[in-house]
């Protein structure tokens, strides 16, 4: 097994058009996928675009054994594993898929489960009987001036990922729009030290109003107007009125926006979240699209790297499963036939 200079480990596409599974995005949740359809022998084509949620995070924690590990030697190292076990892979977008009529005729023995054609933006095919989409999602940050250029270093998001690297700082907190206490809530276990700016948000409830209260969280009303950065670290946040409130880090929750067009276009379900709308699966990544799978970030918007490489494993255990089953029952359909 080779890597190629995109930079995504196994044989070139050109070797093959036909697969078992395509599992559509590289990243934890795609890897972890191809790594148990790898090791189950199946045949295996991992399509990745290359731009991972958290690139621009300088490490990852909370995963035990890979707990400060850089998220380029994450991946690095996940598709060296799955190159070993004859995983192919290649940059790529794809740009649909599309069900066919009937089935994988001339794949693994032929039969009519599910099948699909994948369609790459450079114009190249591949088939598969069965797709796993881990495509992610986008995380769109408040139109603050500054915020987008810290974003990953003295901007984040999520206090599990980073609150311990920043631990007893003085943390400013944007206010999320649909939730505005819950984050300077959260980040007060990491901080004694932390502000709130409501920025665009509603008024608190009375009751997180209280919680605020007992958390020693100050809140400030008005816009924010954008970050006040000396010396590349953040030392304030300025306010539409000029005023400006020293703090050295700053919580954002963003607006997540999953890459689940290809879902979508193909009529999978959905589900309505606080922080959006996601594709619904069941326990094991299955959507409502016969032959589909989903799982990491694409399906909800807490999906750590530790849980999206979880759900691809879920969910590459039973699409194995679902492949096996299929080939027997048209084995077992056959062996009647011939003997009726």
């Amino acid at each position: 097994m080779n890597e190629n200079n995109d930079g995504i480990a196994g044989r070139s596409l050109d070797v093959r058009s036909d697969y078992e599974v395509v599992v559509v995005g590289g990243g934890a949740a795609g890897l972890s996928a191809a790594l148990v359809l790898g090791r189950a022998r199946r045949s295996t084509l991992v399509i990745d675009a290359g731009e991972p949620r958290n690139a621009p995070a300088a490490h990852m924690q909370g995963y035990l054994g890979l707990d400060g590990m850089s998220p380029a030697d994450f991946l690095a190292a996940g598709r060296r594993e799955i190159a070993a076990y004859g995983v192919d892979g290649t940059k790529g977008l794809v740009t649909a898929v599309t069900p066919e009529a009937h089935g994988a005729q001339n794949v693994a023995g032929g039969g009519a489960d599910p099948a699909f054609s994948l369609r790459l933006a450079d114009g190249r095919t591949v088939r598969a009987r069965r797709v796993i989409v881990t495509t992610g999602l986008v995380d769109e940050l408040p139109e603050i001036d500054g915020l987008a250029e810290r974003w990953g270093r003295d901007v984040i998001h999520c206090p599990y990922c980073h609150g311990w690297e920043v631990r007893d700082r003085a943390f400013g907190v944007i206010a999320h729009p649909v939730m505005p206490a819950h984050q300077a809530l959260m980040v007060s276990q990491w901080s004694s030290d932390v502000t709130l700016f409501l920025h665009t948000a509603p008024e608190p409830s009375a009751e997180d109003t209280a919680r605020l209260a007992a958390a020693g969280v100050t809140v400030v009303p008005g816009e924010v107007a954008g970050l006040v950065v000396e010396e590349d670290r953040i030392t304030g946040v300025r306010m539409a009125d000029g005023r400006v409130v020293a703090r050295e880090v700053v919580f954002a929750g963003p607006r997540t926006v999953p890459r689940d067009g290809l879902l979508t276009a193909l009529g999978a379900a959905t589900r309505e979240t606080p922080f959006g709308t996601f594709v619904a699966v069941d326990e094991t990544g299955r959507t409502s699209v016969p032959g589909v799978w989903a799982a990491g970030n694409v399906i909800g918007a807490h999906e750590q790297v530790v849980n999206a490489a979880s759900g691809g494993y879920r969910a590459a255990a039973m699409v194995n499963g679902d492949l096996l089953m299929a080939d027997l029952d048209r084995r077992a359909a056959a062996v009647t036939t011939a003997t009726a």
